[in-house]
Formats: structure tokens, sequence, C-alpha cells
């Protein structure tokens, strides 16, 4: 038996319960994979809450997780028993001890990248990579505006956007939080307590506007999403923080000839092609120090609640880790 966090209906933190749960044998093309770390993410608020409807009732919550293979399964190739491997998944599951997983899913870890690290950067890492390199090409010279600078993705963006020679914007809640956002490479960051996102913008782009918008945020800011985007600009809205984004009439998008868009990682890593070209991207970045695992709490896997209820607070920097 191996210990679990499950789902068995929707609602607040509550409703996650930890079990002890068998996780069955590797069948063909599977691994059995212990995990080392979980990564915490807010699509797994919107898959407790319902918002997002994904899993069968009873699941476990849970995207992206490293751990080492213990099993395999029959027509298993590129992998033993004993490899460091990670994964993100278009389905829920990681809030496990063990679990047994499709083989094509997994990434083997380089040695200079440590599980801790995977955890914390599979799913926000290859989604930075997905917003600057597949959705957008952010290029030297262009002003880009991130919403939640200092939150999981918003750090990474900052500082991958930064290597790429561009004006980095980002829009912080608080003071401590537009400081973490500066260190990690922001040129400017806007308080959103005290001053306005679009007008701020404007002043800071002498009128023009930033050519990307990235908005992991939705309700509260996509209006000003709207407003700050440049002409010709693109604004990327890639989560839902605060709440999904209301209807909204594309003819909004006319005046500026500007582009929206609502991407998911999840078809992106579909493809093993693709999959492995993103996450070699990523350790990359990481490797040449572009961006960092800034791992700044570190929950035991059967506090999820409590973890789930700092991030859902906007208690959190940075990455979050579960540990099982």
């Amino acid at each position: 038996m191996s210990g679990a966090i499950i789902l068995r209906q929707h609602g607040g933190p509550d409703v996650l319960e930890w079990v002890d749960l068998d996780p069955g044998k590797p069948g063909q093309g599977e691994v059995l994979l212990r995990h080392t770390a979980v990564g915490l993410n807010f699509i797994d608020i919107y898959v407790r809450t319902g918002l997002y409807k994904m899993g069968t009732m009873p699941c476990s919550p849970g995207m992206e997780a490293a751990g080492v293979v213990e099993a395999l399964g029959p027509g298993v190739t590129g992998l033993s028993a004993g490899d460091r491997v990670a994964y993100v998944t278009g389905a829920p599951g990681a809030y496990v001890e063990r679990r047994v997983m499709n083989a094509a899913a997994l990434v083997k870890l380089p040695g200079d990248i440590s599980d801790d690290q995977a955890a914390a950067l599979m799913l926000k890492g290859m989604t930075a990579e997905m917003l600057l390199f597949r959705m957008t090409q952010a290029k030297a010279g262009d002003a880009v505006l991130i919403h939640a600078v200092a939150g999981g993705v918003g750090l990474l963006l900052a500082a991958w956007a930064k290597s790429l020679g561009c004006l980095v914007i980002g829009a912080a809640s608080s003071d401590e939080k537009a400081a973490k956002a500066r260190a990690a490479g922001a040129d400017h960051v806007i308080v959103t307590s005290r001053e306005d996102v679009a007008a701020r913008v404007q002043e800071l782009t002498g009128g023009r506007g930033c050519h990307c918008v990235y908005d992991g945020v939705g309700k509260d800011t996509f209006e000003a999403s709207l407003a700050a985007v440049a002409e010709f600009g693109h604004i990327v809205s890639y989560g839902n923080a605060s709440g999904p984004v209301p209807p909204f009439a594309i003819a909004g998008l006319a005046p500026k000839c500007a582009t929206l868009s609502r991407p998911s990682i999840f078809p992106f890593i579909k493809d093993r092609a693709r999959l492995e070209a993103m996450s070699s991207n990523l350790f990359e970045a990481m490797r040449r120090g572009v961006i960092k695992a800034e791992i700044d709490q570190v929950f035991a896997l059967k506090e999820a609640a409590a973890a789930q209820t700092a991030l859902e607070s906007r208690a959190t920097t940075g990455q979050t880790i579960l540990r099982p």
C-alpha cells in the first residue's frame, strides 16, 4: 500500500483526504514510479473545485512530479529501474507516493537537474517555454507585460524574457513581491494595490503598450490586458487565478489589431518529439542559470490542503513542492 491524497467530491481544501492506496502493477508500456517530489500548481485547485472537469471521482489531484522508476512493465524501452524521471500529464493523479505511469510520458532527468528542481519546474517551466517560444516569439526590444509576476510562472517568464532582451514589465500585488520580481529580471514592476496597470504601462512604453501580454490571473486583469496591449500585439490568457474571464466580444480586439489566445500546455506535450524538445529547452535554460527553481515553500504531501490554501490565498511566492 502507498499513501495518497484523494478527492471524492469538489469543494474546499477540506475535501482532500489522505488514504492508503494500492498503486497497482505496471502493464504494457508502463512503469511503477516512486515519487520524490510533487509540484503544486493552480490547476490542482481548479481540479479540486471543479472549475476544470478533469479526472473521474475518486481521483488524486496533481499534474507534475519527479521520482524514481521502481519496476517496468512489458515493452518498456529506454528506461531502467532506478532511473530518475519527471513528468507533466494532462490528467490529474500526482498527489500520491507511488503510481503506475505510461512510460512515454516520462522524461529522464539529466544528472545536473535535481528531483526537486524538476518537480517545481516541469509544468511551470514548460508553460513559460510554451508562452515565450510557441504562442509568441518574444524577441529583443519587445516590451512584455507579465501579470502575477512574482508567482511560479511569472518569475520564470520574467527571467527568461529578460535573457531574450525584452523590456520586462511585471504586475504584482505588494512591494515584497515586486522586489522578488525585480531580482528575477523585471525591469519595472507595477504594484497593483496602488497603481493602475494599463496607465503605468503606457507611461513606461511611451504610449506604445506591450507587444506581448501574459495573463495568468484571468477575470481581474483581463480588461487591463486589453488596455495595455500594443497595436498588433498578442494577449496570452493562460490561467484563471482570480476566476475565468467573462464572455468577451471579439470585436474588442479590432482597434489595435491585437490577437488573443487561450493555450494549454497539454496538447503540446502529447507529441513525444515536442515534449522532448520543450523539456530539453527548459533543462538547458536551467543549466545556464537563465531560470531557477525558487522553491520558497515545502509541504508534506499529507499537508496538501494547507499547501493549496496558501497558494489560493496568494500567500506563496516562487514555487512550492509537496514532499511524499
